[in-house]
């Protein structure tokens, strides 16, 4: 698990489609003045050189977030969300990319508690370095599946949880899924984010589906957005696309993507067979509930 570097693959077309719902969730979340606590549980080191050797090696940003940083035409969610990594440019140009824990730290407010688990220890190192200014924030240097049980439910009531493991380790699938089950007995109430890489593997095709399953013990349903934007390699292998599934989702959340998906797949596409999918199911008991 510790060879992974998401500095080999920040703002590629995965990190387009999470950071956009991420981005939509966290600022629903602030639309009530009570403060919440993000948790992420594989956070990586923070931010990101989109010039450095690592970043260059596939020039993944290339097929990614640099295809939007420059555009006005973006629908109001991916807009959002450009605008962020835009500020995290202040010099200009795209030489930087705001992993999830910048992100965070751009939209939370000083009522906001923030959580960062992460194993590797030069990742580790710059989440504790860039984070150690900011008040309720806790730096672990754990395994985040352990780490999550721990912090739920917050004092506040309000959480969101963030799962986007490597998923180098067929056990991860297994692991994501009793930590979605576990979070939702311990607190019923948390919206739960988690990636889902879009590969070959059966695995990671019945993720989805067996998260979905999980979120029966949610109080607001789910969503699930695919996006794929090429064809698999010769050998079957490489990431094709990505998923993201929301438990307890914000409800302007489904709308937001009915745009926004239909664009990225167009954007980002590099075949003919690019393509979407949004499912969303909210129980009936709560249709009449918004928050």
């Amino acid at each position: 698990m510790l060879a992974y570097r998401h500095a080999f693959h920040a703002g590629n077309h995965a990190d387009v489609l999470k950071h956009t719902v991420l981005v939509h969730v966290l600022d629903h979340m602030a639309k009530k003045d009570k403060g919440y606590t993000l948790i992420d549980t594989h956070a990586g080191a923070g931010g990101y050189s989109l010039l450095a050797p690592e970043a260059r090696k596939n020039a993944e940003a290339d097929r990614g977030i640099a295809r939007l940083v420059a555009r006005d035409d973006l629908p109001a969610a991916v807009a959002r969300y450009v605008e962020l990594v835009r500020a995290f440019n202040p010099e200009g140009g795209l030489g930087r990319y705001p992993g999830s824990p910048e992100i965070a730290r751009m939209l939370l407010r000083p009522q906001d508690h923030l959580r960062l688990y992460e194993l590797h220890p030069a990742d580790l190192q710059n989440l504790a370095v860039h984070h150690a200014g900011r008040a309720h924030t806790e730096v672990h240097g754990e395994d985040g599946f352990s780490g999550l049980a721990m912090q739920l439910p917050p004092p506040s009531r309000r959480g969101v949880v963030l799962m986007d493991p490597a998923y180098e380790m067929k056990a991860d699938y297994t692991l994501v899924v009793g930590s979605v089950r576990e979070a939702l007995q311990r607190f019923a109430e948390a919206v739960v984010v988690v990636w889902v890489p879009q590969v070959t593997l059966l695995a990671a095709q019945q993720l989805p589906k067996r998260l979905t399953n999980a979120a029966n013990a949610s109080q607001r349903g789910w969503l699930h957005a695919r996006l794929t934007v090429q064809p698999p390699d010769r050998q079957g292998f490489g990431l094709a696309g990505s998923s993201v599934v929301v438990i307890n989702p914000p409800w302007t959340l489904q709308a937001a993507l009915k745009q926004s998906l239909p664009f990225l797949a167009k954007a980002l596409a590099q075949y003919d067979g690019a393509s979407y999918a949004l499912e969303h199911h909210e129980p009936k008991a709560t249709n009449a509930k918004r928050r």
